[in-house]
């Protein structure tokens, strides 16, 4: 009897490392997670260990294969989804970075940005990567990290460093230093891509001073890039078929193929993207233009809306605030608050993503009183997560001239059921959850089989775990939509004292 087979995702993401085995009927086999640090080292600075990172996929890989009585040589294939514009630096000849991974979080580099937008090279960059001059994106923390680190600008000119996002680094490690490669969706991310031709553009590294040399190839995402080292994956070369960052691997997962399809994921950040087929809608309402993913010579688009903070507002208040000990008792406390009592929370810790791009406003709370209690604060917390994607949402349909009839979710926040209530009355329109949620690792699963004949696109499918629809009026829902964006106003309008 020939044993079962299977392929892994490795699910990388802000906060965590998971692997995850999927079998032929898209069912999760076996799964481990890893909870990951994050570095604060001054304020609006964001940075993380990469070689810890390199360290806790490795024991995912482990565990989920132990736990599971699976062998190495059972995994069909790898497929890798990643925090995306998470940038790192490392030592060709030691395999070692020079500083640590600048999360795509951190604002360290906005004085970079700012001189950049100050020689208008903004609209140049709009036209060429569907992005905008932001922290956010890979190339001013690779401009940060040439400039501040001693020897990294002459190591990089001597050919002697790598450039990678998270994917390019896992890929590298796997393949025993083999593969220098990051995939499309995770190129298009860097500011240094033209996402009409999927190359990397000679007038924006020169424009930002950044070698060519450093930069990984660029490849599609769904395809058998060659296998895994034997001492990487105990014993075994299994080929890595799939690169992809996280948002773009949840549109995938969530099977949203087809134009004008769109899902929000509720994770550290919160994302909503919209299919746009094979077209770069121009975004005039604060979104992005974005690769959604290559399949062979094929190029898919979509447009995207950031929200730097979504649930990581609930990890503050469980940390810093001490408000609760598990999120997963945040649903029961929201629903005893009843109501905010008019409180609104503003989580701007990195400044506000899209469609504001402001990245210094700061977090305000506006409305409270002598009388404002705990859960009415997490229940503010979770309707500041839903009033950021109503936002987006806004935007995306003046952008694409379509109407979502129908909002698929996922991530961690989509497990609480008051929020994706709360979304859908806000919205007006359907919200779907999944019974798998983890559909980023499912989309790089899928992209990963498919490079391998271990589906067809037929074979794909997943499975509805809760539909939600709209209980409240259109006209209260409006009214409070209108608290919150006068909220975001008073947000901007702060200035900090920085004496």
């Amino acid at each position: 009897m020939s044993k079962k087979e299977y392929i892994l995702a490795i699910d990388h993401g802000t906060t965590s490392t998971r692997a995850i085995l999927f079998d032929h009927d898209c069912r999760i086999c076996g799964i481990s997670q890893k909870e990951g640090s994050v570095d604060y080292p001054s304020p609006g600075w964001v940075e993380q260990d990469a070689v810890q990172i390199w360290l806790d996929t490795m024991a995912v890989m482990a565990d989920v294969l132990n736990q599971s009585g699976i062998d190495p040589d059972q995994v069909k294939g790898i497929g890798i989804s990643n925090q995306r514009e998470t940038t790192v630096l490392w030592d060709k000849k030691t395999g070692l970075p020079i500083y640590k991974a600048i999360v795509w979080q951190s604002r360290q580099t906005s004085d970079i940005c700012d001189e950049w937008k100050s020689a208008g090279y903004e609209q140049t960059i709009r036209e060429k990567t569907g992005l905008r001059i932001d922290p956010y994106f890979s190339a001013s923390k690779i401009a940060w990290i040439l400039e501040n680190i001693p020897d990294a600008r002459k190591k990089a000119e001597n050919g002697d460093l790598l450039f990678g996002t998270m994917d390019s680094w896992i890929v590298w490690k796997l393949t025993g230093g083999e593969q220098h490669i990051t995939d499309a969706t995770n190129a298009s991310r860097t500011l240094l891509c033209n996402i009409e031709n999927v190359e990397w553009d000679q007038d924006l590294l020169e424009m930002f001073n950044i070698p060519e040399s450093i930069l990984p190839r660029i490849v599609p995402t769904s395809e058998n890039y060659g296998s895994t080292a034997p001492y990487a994956f105990f014993g075994a070369q299994v080929p890595i078929c799939s690169m992809v960052g996280d948002q773009q691997a949840a549109l995938f997962g969530q099977l949203c193929l087809e134009k004008g399809m769109a899902k929000n994921t509720y994770g550290t950040g919160g994302f909503l993207l919209m299919n746009t087929g094979d077209e770069i809608v121009r975004s005039k309402n604060g979104l992005l233009s974005t690769i959604a993913w290559q399949i062979g010579d094929e190029v898919t688009y979509a447009l995207e809306g950031s929200i730097f903070v979504s649930g990581s507002i609930m990890k503050w208040m469980r940390d810093k605030l001490q408000l609760f000990d598990k999120v997963s008792q945040t649903e029961k406390m929201a629903k005893q608050a009843g109501t905010t009592a008019g409180v609104y929370i503003i989580p701007a810790f990195v400044g506000l993503g899209a469609p504001y791009w402001d990245d210094k406003a700061k977090a305000s709370i506006v409305g409270l009183s002598l009388g404002t209690n705990r859960n009415q604060l997490i229940r503010a917390a979770l309707e500041s997560m839903a009033y950021q994607s109503r936002d987006v949402l806004n935007a995306m349909e003046r952008d694409s001239g379509l109407s979502i009839p129908m909002l698929k979710v996922d991530g961690g926040g989509a497990m609480n059921n008051f929020l994706l209530q709360f979304q859908s009355d806000l919205i007006q329109v359907p919200v779907e959850r999944y019974k798998v949620n983890e559909l980023t690792a499912l989309g790089a699963a899928f992209l990963a089989g498919l490079a391998i004949d271990f589906w067809k696109k037929e074979d794909l499918s997943i499975e509805m775990d809760k539909r939600f629809d709209p209980q409240r009026s259109a006209q209260e829902m409006d009214q409070r939509y209108q608290n919150w964006q006068n909220a975001v106003k008073a947000c901007q309008a702060f200035k900090s004292d920085t004496l």
